[in-house]
């Protein structure tokens, strides 16, 4: 039996590090045994790689068993075709970081029982943020606190603080309006690509105020649904799909759909590079704009401070928003898509890559959106998040014609 290994991180931790580490001719103290062995990397890391080589380059190393591309594929195929390339490549050991990122319950399920298989034969070192993804055979357990790697008994060394929000929600400059209880009204919605199914005769009713999470497998077509609603899929047009009480088609623009709505996916952090401050990032969505180009006005600079008080970074508001640590700057887009209690409020996986405690923390202050505003919200998450409450759940299960809906 291999001595396989856990490293629990969290996102102040130095996982680009600890990977090289790992991978080097110099392994950390605890893990000698790597040293002179061929290791490889299962990570979203290595997949961005293989991603940039093929648009870049032409290069289908991944790929070149299939016509499809490597970024056309859903997670649980990219890490299908990822594993398959380590296997072949026949290394002594793998390390996986957090290999279960973006993975609906049944890919997760899968993966699992293939790495079981593998670990008979290979030695597996698994780095992960959330404790539930534990692979249940490994038994030696380390916790990275920055570069330090920390030898622990069990699990239960892992301390996760628990944090509240105090007070509010700040209030919105201007409220929006709309006469029309049901915002969002998909009936009977099929969609298909280049002949292949993708959402099959789809009945959806979003109303004012409402807390609903959406759930769905890999490729069931949540991301195809939502970009519809959001006004940026032309499959909407010749659809009964009513956005804020207007047939998709009827002669709005895509702009008065996104100024009441408000969006956030975990991708948009990393399009805001410039040099902007934690407090005019903050602003900056009042006016739906990358960054604050224009002098705040004294109300907005309260409204900023109320916010950034509310979620603990009033004292480094003046912070470049990129050098903020991934659970902050979560927290500062959440809010920034929360400032205008937009009629709606759409949440993409904004959990994924978070550790636990910052998950729990973001799951918070969802919650708090949901109990406190007019706002309806959507929460999408590839796994059921601890403490959410949302008060419906809407399911995708893929099926022959495409994925059916369902209302729970």
């Amino acid at each position: 039996m291999k001595r396989h290994g856990a490293i629990f991180m969290d996102n102040d931790s130095d996982a680009k590090y600890i990977i090289g580490a790992l991978l080097g001719d110099a392994p950390p103290e605890g893990f000698h045994e790597l040293r002179a062995k061929k290791g490889m990397l299962f990570s979203k890391l290595a997949l961005l790689h293989y991603i940039d080589e093929e648009m870049r380059h032409g290069a289908t190393v991944l790929t070149r068993n299939t016509a499809q591309t490597l970024r056309t594929m859903s997670s649980g195929e990219q890490k299908k075709a990822l594993l398959a390339h380590i296997l072949e490549n026949g290394a002594d050991y793998m390390v996986l970081d957090n290999p279960f990122d973006n993975l609906d319950l049944s890919t997760q399920t899968e993966l699992k029982k293939r790495l079981a298989a593998i670990a008979q034969h290979t030695l597996l070192i698994q780095l992960l943020s959330r404790t539930t993804d534990l692979l249940p055979f490994i038994r030696h357990f380390y916790r990275l606190d920055g570069r330090e790697l920390i030898p622990i008994k069990s699990i239960a060394e892992i301390s996760r603080r628990i944090k509240t929000f105090t007070g509010s929600i700040p209030p919105p400059l201007s409220q929006y309006s709309i006469k029309e209880n049901i915002l969002i009204q998909l009936k009977n919605v099929s969609v298909s690509y280049f002949e292949k199914p993708i959402l099959d005769r789809i009945d959806w009713t979003i109303k004012k105020g409402e807390f609903w999470e959406l759930r769905g497998s890999n490729g069931s077509g949540k991301t195809t649904m939502l970009s519809m609603i959001t006004g940026e899929n032309p499959k909407g047009y010749g659809q009964e799909l009513y956005i804020f009480g207007k047939l998709k088609g009827s002669g709005e623009s895509i702009w008065d759909i996104k100024k009441r709505m408000g969006y956030f996916t975990p991708a948009m952090t990393d399009t805001f590079t410039g040099y902007h401050s934690i407090e005019h990032m903050l602003i900056s969505g009042l006016n739906d704009s990358v960054g604050l180009y224009i002098t705040p006005s004294e109300a907005q600079l309260r409204l900023a401070k109320e916010w950034l008080a509310l979620i603990g970074l009033w004292e480094r508001k003046d912070i470049l928003f990129h050098e903020l640590g991934t659970g902050q700057k979560r927290l500062v887009m959440c809010a920034r898509a929360m400032i205008k209690h937009p009629i709606l409020l759409i949440l993409d996986e904004p959990t994924a890559g978070l550790d636990d405690e910052n998950a729990a923390l973001f799951v918070a202050l969802v919650n708090k959106f949901a109990r406190e505003s007019e706002s309806a919200i959507v929460f999408v998450s590839h796994r059921s998040e601890p403490g959410l409450t949302p008060q419906y759940i809407y399911e995708l299960i893929p099926g022959q014609n495409g994925s059916i809906g369902k209302k729970q």
